[in-house]
């Protein structure tokens, strides 16, 4: 008998390869983009160059760059057809679509309430009483 039958008759399989290179160059890419983000921050912490502004949009694009990668890889959607590809990217833009659009619709009602709510301006506009100190109890130490 040869070494897979007699590995197989035994109830185990032989051993597989399992390539660890993939996983590192996920690894190592995810880390250099994060590591570009925070060298970024750092600099607009100390400096305050580049402006808030661009520096929101360069985080928003390497958000997108890692969350795609992300999606690429662990979810194994590099190696699939193109058309399940298509199909689940344009359900999770329309997915972050939609979370958009609730964030300023709530913003919307949030100001629109503030400024025609009569009864809530008026309440915003009221400060809290002070708290006062509590009274002494009889017979309690102090």
């Amino acid at each position: 008998m040869s070494d897979i039958q007699t590995s197989t008759s035994h109830g185990h399989a032989p051993e597989a390869h399992f390539d660890t290179k993939p996983i590192w160059r996920t690894f190592w890419i995810l880390l250099g983009i994060t590591m570009v983000e925070l060298i970024l921050a750092t600099i607009h912490l100390k400096t305050g160059f580049p402006p808030k502004y661009v520096l929101n949009g360069v985080y928003l694009i390497l958000t997108c760059a890692k969350a795609f990668y992300i999606i690429a890889e662990f979810m194994h959607l590099r190696h699939e057809l193109k058309n399940l590809i298509m199909t689940i990217g344009i359900t999770s833009l329309l997915f972050v679509w939609f979370i958009i659009a609730f964030l300023y619709e709530g913003n919307s009602y949030r100001e629109l309430r503030n400024r025609y709510d009569r009864h809530h301006a008026e309440q915003s506009q009221v400060k809290a009483p002070a708290e006062e100190p509590a009274a002494k109890k009889p017979g309690s130490p102090e």
